[in-house]
């Protein structure tokens, strides 16, 4: 059953809301390691030093991942624009409701992600 207007502009404004808070954690993830960067070599002990490398590293893991939502985030948006949204990007297949509301950005079917994930399709 496709979507309802109601139920797209819903999860248009929540998209929106999840882009405005996932590109205030990126911008600021980026500007933590931006000035650990530039302390770097303040550190009074060796074992310090190699502490916040890790935690930069860890830090730009995080961004990464949560970059990556960012442009999944943008892709449901552009779906919208299109017209497409809540249908799979691989199998044109409706993507569930229940998807949907768990993962707003989702643009695929669980089946699609699943054989995605697998190394099933390309």
């Amino acid at each position: 059953m496709p979507l309802k207007k109601s139920d797209i502009e819903r999860f248009r404004k929540r998209l929106l809301e999840m882009k405005s808070q996932y590109t205030s954690l990126v911008k600021h993830v980026s500007e933590e390691v931006k000035s650990a960067d530039e302390s770097k070599g303040y550190s009074q002990h060796p074992s310090d030093e190699g502490t916040d490398d890790f935690d930069r590293i860890v830090s730009l893991k995080v961004s990464g991942e949560e970059f990556k939502i960012l442009r999944q985030i943008d892709r449901a948006l552009e779906k919208i624009a299109e017209n497409t949204y809540g249908i799979c990007d691989i199998t044109n297949e409706e993507i569930s409701l229940a998807r949907l509301e768990a993962i707003p950005y989702a643009t695929m079917t669980v089946k699609a992600q699943e054989m995605l994930e697998k190394g099933l399709l390309q």
